[in-house]
């Protein structure tokens, strides 16, 4: 049997438009974003110091991932944080 009635798509409950749980989505995407960034220019900085003790690489890669980090952290740090209010 068919059902006579399309499939629809579920309600969005918690994160329907102009709800407390869908304005904070946008921050907590933000704070992965930058989580990652750091991650990943600290794991680069790390094998490339590692990779320039073992005479692999030149120290110049750690150098510039410790700039970029550095950079990152204080562009974070600098950015205004905006108070999201109940």
């Amino acid at each position: 049997m068919t059902d006579p009635k399309p499939d629809r798509a579920a309600p969005l409950g918690d994160l329907g438009p102009g709800t407390h749980q869908r304005r904070q989505l946008r921050f907590r995407a933000l704070d992965i974003a930058w989580t990652a960034l750091f991650t990943v220019l600290l794991l680069w900085g790390v094998t490339a110091a590692v990779g320039a003790l073992r005479g692999d690489t030149t120290w110049a890669y750690s150098v510039v991932a410790g700039v970029l980090l550095a950079g990152a952290l204080g562009l974070r740090l600098t950015l205004p944080r905006r108070q999201i209010r109940e």
